[in-house]
């Protein structure tokens, strides 16, 4: 487990009295106010990419990309914040990468629709959300997926983060013959994140508090000097969030076609978030029963932030993934989401700064992360096929597919007609059989 728990006794300079341990309750998670702060620092590094990405995704599809860039680091501090907070998870929110390319290339790109009737749409798929969640409706369909699916959610956003990780560092490349092949291996971004794995290997083996964080320092440092890296400075004035604010356009977005693109908006949502949310809550020893009850703040504040982030201007808000590198450098409480949601707040006057961590210094600690995920598929009962078999599925489409949506939807459809075609109908929770159909609809209705 990583490096938080020797530091436990060393929680001198913040008594009990003091209002941090009284919101984040340290002393109760085994963790200190300094391993939560490097977390929370190690978090944002490996996510503050979507704040340079979001908006160069989003500009494509003719949204003023400097009002999306203050939109997104609004919306991630705000959302994180209230994570922080309310639910008090080591869990960061921000724009969900895959939701914000479907949104520019498909929604408007393809289907022709405005970018204020796309922000309609998430809009109204944050309330939908949002109803689910209040019901308790989402909580009923959390607690219907079984342990298998559950281990499988985590080992695929494992996969996940690893093919994100070796595309990121130059070494797994897109071929036409192939699908994937080997990436050029003498580039610098391929030598440098190979440096940063090994190094974040080797110091986490050791137990040096914040190896995460050292290596993608270490390997920002090197691509100033060895990479193409430039450094642009330090500070900048934020530019204005009028352009995207409040322009969503709800009246379009209940309009004839767009209810399919709602829809997706809203699967894709409730799935991923509470695929993120549950692999990493369970990374951190946060699903053990008795805390299970904090899951649903936390599905509260995610649902929140989608509804407040097609108000201020982006695509829609969801867990990240990415969390998970926080998660293993030692964070378990809100106070981890609290930095990043300051860090993310810094970042609107120190954009030239947050903006010189190139993607391949933060790949290490995805990968880092990603094999250390994997673990959890020792907890399958591999002699059990019905099982393991839809586990699998699920774990392999994440990746190969580039969504979490679609591995869980492959999941489930197969764990509905594998247990159908055993006889084993009596072992499934009513719910599965529930999302399995939605899914196999959605295919077979609206297409992928």
């Amino acid at each position: 487990m990583p490096q938080a728990a020797g530091q436990g006794a060393s929680i001198h300079h913040h008594d009990e009295g003091s209002w941090i341990e009284k919101i984040f309750k340290l002393r109760e998670h085994n963790t200190t106010f300094r391993t939560e702060v490097v977390a929370g620092l190690t978090t944002f590094l490996t996510m503050a990419y979507i704040i340079f990405v979001n908006p160069s995704i989003l500009g494509a599809a003719g949204m003023p990309k400097e009002a999306v860039f203050v939109a997104t680091c609004l919306i991630a501090a705000l959302g994180t914040g209230i994570m922080a907070l309310y639910a008090n998870y080591p869990i960061a929110l921000a724009p969900g990468m895959g939701l914000n390319a479907y949104f520019a290339f498909v929604v408007v790109g393809q289907m022709g629709f405005t970018w204020q009737a796309a922000l309609g749409a998430v809009f109204v798929s944050g309330c939908l959300f949002l109803l689910v969640t209040v019901t308790g409706l989402r909580e009923l369909i959390v607690n219907g997926i079984p342990h298998s699916m559950r281990v499988a959610i985590t080992v695929g956003i494992g996969l996940f983060l690893a093919l994100i990780a070796l595309k990121s560092a130059g070494i797994v490349a897109a071929s036409p013959a192939t699908f994937v092949t080997l990436g050029d291996l003498h580039t610098a971004p391929v030598i440098l994140s190979t440096i940063g794995f090994l190094l974040i290997v080797a110091l986490d083996r050791l137990k040096v508090p914040g190896a995460i964080l050292i290596g993608i320092l270490v390997v920002t440092v090197l691509s100033f000097f060895f990479g193409d890296n430039k450094f642009n400075g330090i500070v900048a004035t934020p530019p204005s969030i009028a352009p995207t604010f409040l322009q969503l356009d709800i009246m379009g977005a209940l309009k004839g076609g767009i209810l399919n693109v709602i829809l997706v908006f809203f699967l894709v949502e409730l799935f991923d978030a509470t695929g993120t949310l549950m692999g990493v809550a369970k990374r951190a020893g946060l699903l053990t029963e008795g805390k299970m009850h904090r899951l649903n703040k936390a599905l509260l504040a995610d649902s929140g932030a989608i509804f407040a982030g097609s108000m201020l201007g982006t695509s829609s808000t969801t867990a990240y993934v990415e969390s998970a590198a926080g998660v293993q450098a030692g964070g378990r409480t809100g106070l981890t989401a609290l930095t990043v949601a300051v860090l993310f707040l810094a970042c609107l006057v120190i954009s030239p700064l947050a903006g010189s961590v190139p993607a391949y210094a933060t790949a290490p600690a995805l990968l880092f992360v990603a094999c250390l995920m994997l673990r959890e598929l020792t907890e399958l009962d591999w002699d059990e096929s019905t099982e393991v078999i839809p586990a699998v599925v699920t774990a392999l489409v994440m990746p190969f597919t580039y969504s979490i949506a679609n591995g869980l939807a492959f999941g489930f459809i197969s764990y509905a007609a594998v247990k159908l075609l055993t006889g084993r109908v009596r072992d499934v929770h009513a719910m599965v059989w529930i999302i399995a159909a939605v899914f196999l609809f959605k295919f077979v209705y609206i297409g992928g």
